[in-house]
C-alpha cells in the first residue's frame, strides 16, 4: 500500500515489484490518474479521516507485506508547524499500519526532523523488530526529510485488559 499516492511513481515502482499475482492500493486525498494494471487500485481520500482502514480493508485483498507513506502536508512555511503536521501524517500512517499491515511486514514512512521526532521514532521502535533511519542519496543534504524504514511488523497492540472487580463471600 502507498499512503500519500498522487501522482502514482510509487505505485509503478511497487506494482513493477508485486508482478502480476501482488496487489498494490494507492491513496491519496489528491485524484491518481489510473494506470493500466489490474492489480493496481486506489481510492481518493484525507489519511486523517475516522473509519478509512475500514474503508480500505473492504477495497484490498487482505493485509499488506509493505506500507509505504510519503505523506507530506501543505507546506505553510513556519518550520514548527509544517514539522507538526508532518508527524501528525506519520502518525495516521502507523494507526493505518497497525491495522493493516500484516505481522512481520515492513513499513517506510517520511519524516522531517524536529521536536516531535523522537516521540514518533519511539512509537516506531514498539511496533518493529528492526527500526533504520534512511536518508537516500537523492536528499539534498540541508533538507530535514527523512525516512523511518520499520522492519518485521510486531503485531498490533494488545488490547488493555479490564480487570473486574472480584466479589469476595
Amino acid at each position: 500500500m502507498d499512503l500519500g499516492a498522487a501522482p502514482g511513481g510509487w505505485l509503478q515502482a511497487a506494482h513493477k515489484l508485486v508482478g502480476r499475482p501482488g496487489y498494490v492500493l494507492g491513496v491519496d486525498k489528491q485524484p491518481i490518474a489510473p494506470l493500466p494494471y489490474e492489480n493496481v487500485a486506489t481510492i481518493q481520500a484525507d489519511i486523517t479521516k475516522e473509519g478509512l482502514a475500514t474503508e480500505i480493508e473492504s477495497k484490498a485483498n487482505g493485509l499488506f507485506d509493505v506500507i509505504i507513506s510519503d505523506l507530506s502536508p501543505d507546506v505553510s512555511g513556519v518550520w514548527e508547524v509544517d514539522q507538526a503536521r508532518q508527524i501528525e501524517l506519520a502518525r495516521c500512517a502507523l494507526r493505518i499500519a497497525r491495522s493493516l499491515l500484516m505481522t512481520s511486514g515492513n513499513m517506510l514512512v517520511k519524516v522531517f526532523q524536529g521536536s516531535d521526532l523522537k516521540e514518533f521514532k519511539d512509537e516506531m521502535k514498539a511496533s518493529f523488530k528492526i527500526l533504520r533511519i534512511v536518508k537516500p542519496q537523492a536528499s539534498r543534504p540541508e533538507s530535514a526529510e527523512l525516512y523511518f524504514l520499520g522492519l518485521d511488523y510486531l503485531g498490533p497492540p494488545p488490547e488493555p485488559s479490564v480487570d473486574t472487580p472480584q466479589q469476595s463471600s
